[in-house]
């Protein structure tokens, strides 16, 4: 058994997050914690709202609330969204928590002290009209390098190489598309190539990650540069030395914040839940996930979060440990681990509509142009299996995707209905009309045991696609078990049987015992309707452990409130096969997956065009 940390991208909380967001970072790293928890392994999956920064700052000020108000009443609807898409975090928290200001105000003074945080004179963009600064990914112009369009402040998607926001030629404000000004400031750097020989050491190691994101990783290397940590704003953590913490203008950078989060909510779950082997409280369990070199840490986000978590957080965590060129030694939290992988996916962008498309044939998603698509809404619509078998199947994992309503359809109604749904109907079906339970099997003929054999086969080759992220080959692999327990029907019909009792029995013995293990197989792709399958198999339908929203009180803060999503996982079913009962009551069953009309395509498409 290993410990294996589960660190899932940080939704930034000005607003609710579109399907794209979570097909990105929510499905896979679900998929992936639920399997891993299955296959015996210790698994801490940690999240939360990130929740400084300008975005929120102009957007509540364009409501005329604080900011907390806004991170507040995003929280919780990203909160509830993520629960009802069934993420089964250990603890979804928040960045606004006293815990985390304390976790990111001791890495940032032991990185300081290390040597590795430097003070520099920079030219930092401020917004003429309101005088604010503008931060990197608001700033959008054209590549000094490659000349590519649209490239931000903070780098370039199209060459891939880092970038300032001064570096840009005409560049622009996205909030309000004034031309910035830059004036001087004085800032903390965090000094990358003082780490660089560490972080390439490091990278060099990385055989088996995905190549798309190895590549893109490895070319960071090659213009590395000091990267400002603090920043000209009054939202945000103070940065904690003598002279700055007192500064109201002076903020450490969301992305030394941000990616510090995985650790204080590793720290926060154990401080709130963690326990020792006897069962008491333990608020320094998390150090298995973060202090020993036999844990593994997977951590999972969209491309465009690469740079963040391939380069400025394992330096920061090079610069904590002391482990550049300067030396130095770990603070208080010790030696910590750096990732074991970076899980990128692309993105998944509308597929084009007859009245809007972009150059390239796509349709970005886009909050202010209404061609977006909330999980809220398509949770209130549809069922959320329905929407994870699309991401798992067809998700942007290694390259971009489009979403159309029309694939959706064919999704769920060709391949989750039609074969999945289908067989777990029918299967239970004849079994209530036959025998009213599970039958005794009697001896098994060659047919039976070849069926069951490639259902057993199953949870070596789909496990071992889920273990390395491969979520579009497992679920497939999964889907192809299915059809050959959908053949294995074909091939018995069982409903010509009625004068051979024994054999009927065996037959539908053989296949309840099948649909149970292929139940397991689709149970971390399927979460909810691998309880409702159970269900229908005579289970308790709790096949499948599912996330709760627990409302608790900051643990430094007795007057702040707020929810988390939480659960208890302990009892999670083996990944393996398990005997059906014979006996166990099977009733008529009804479908466990909704058939889609056709009428949904135009619906939908009606929506997005605000029609």
């Amino acid at each position: 058994m290993s410990h294996i940390l589960s660190a899932v991208a940080w939704p930034y909380a000005n607003g609710p997050r579109h399907i794209g967001h979570v097909a990105g970072f929510g499905v896979p790293s679900d998929v992936f914690s639920r399997y891993m928890r299955m296959a015996g392994h210790d698994v801490l999956m940690v999240s939360g709202t990130d929740e400084h920064g300008t975005p929120i700052l102009v957007q509540a000020e364009q409501e005329g609330v604080d900011p907390i108000v806004l991170a507040d009443r995003y929280n919780r609807v990203i909160v509830e969204d993520l629960t009802s898409l069934g993420l089964t975090y250990d603890l979804f928290t928040r960045t606004t928590t006293k815990n985390h200001y304390a976790v990111v105000q001791e890495l940032f003074r032991t990185v300081h002290r290390n040597g590795y945080m430097v003070e520099q004179t920079t030219f930092g963009a401020i917004s003429p009209s309101t005088g604010r600064t503008l931060p990197d990914r608001f700033i959008e112009g054209q590549c000094p390098l490659c000349g590519a369009d649209g490239a931000r402040g903070d780098q370039c998607d199209t060459c891939g190489q880092q970038l300032d926001p001064i570096d840009l030629k005409n560049p622009v404000s996205r909030i309000n598309g004034e031309t910035p000004k830059f004036v001087e400031s004085q800032h903390f750097f965090l000094d990358l190539p003082a780490l660089v020989d560490s972080l390439a050491t490091w990278l060099g190691g990385r055989t088996d990650w995905r190549p798309n994101v190895l590549k893109f990783s490895l070319n960071l290397l090659d213009d590395i540069r000091p990267r400002a940590m603090t920043r000209d704003i009054d939202w945000g953590i103070p940065v904690p030395l003598p002279g700055w913490e007192d500064n109201p203008t002076k903020r450490l950078y969301v992305w030394f914040d941000a990616v510090i989060g995985y650790l204080s909510a590793s720290i926060e779950w154990a401080r709130r839940f963690g326990m020792d082997a006897s069962g008491a409280p333990n608020p320094e369990a998390w150090r298995a996930w973060w202090n020993s070199p036999d844990a593994r840490s997977f951590y999972f986000m969209g491309k465009d979060n690469i740079t963040f978590h391939s380069q400025i957080w394992p330096a920061e965590l090079l610069g904590y440990d002391g482990r550049g060129s300067r030396g130095g030694e770990p603070g208080e939290y010790g030696t910590l681990e750096l990732p074991t992988e970076v899980v990128s996916s692309e993105y998944l962008n509308l597929a084009p509509l007859s009245d809007e498309r972009n150059a390239d044939g796509t349709t970005k998603f886009s909050s202010s142009r209404g061609r977006v698509i909330y999980v809220r809404d398509m949770l209130a619509r549809y069922q959320p299996d329905a929407f994870r078998y699309y991401v798992a199947s067809n998700g942007p994992e290694s390259q971009d995707v489009d979403f159309s309503w029309q694939s959706f359809l064919e999704r769920t109604n060709n391949e989750l209905v039609a074969g999945w749904g289908n067989l777990v109907n029918r299967s239970a079906a004849m079994v209530a009309k036959n025998f009213g339970e599970i039958p005794t099997p009697g001896e098994l003929a060659d047919v039976d045991r070849d069926v069951l054999a490639r259902v057993t086969a199953g949870f070596d080759t789909v496990g071992g696609f889920i273990e390395n992220n491969r979520l579009r080959a497992g679920v497939s692999e999964a889907m192809r078990v299915i059809s050959d327990v959908n053949k294995y029907v074909s091939d018995t019909e069982p409903w010509k049987l009625k004068t051979d009792p024994e054999r009927l029995a065996t037959v539908l013995h053989t296949l309840t015992q099948a649909v149970s293990d292929c139940n397991t197989l689709m149970s971390p792709f399927l979460p909810h309707s691998a309880n409702a399958v159970d269900a229908v198999l005579g289970g308790a339908g709790d096949a499948a452990p599912m996330p709760r929203i627990d409302e608790v009180t900051d643990l430094d803060d007795p007057e702040r409130q707020y929810p988390v999503i939480t659960g208890d996982y302990s009892g999670v079913r083996p990944w393996a096969s398990r005997p059906v009962v014979p006996g166990t009551p099977i009733a008529k069953p009804t479908p466990v997956f909704t058939k889609l009309d056709a009428g949904i395509v135009d619906e939908e498409e009606a929506r997005l065009r605000g029609e």
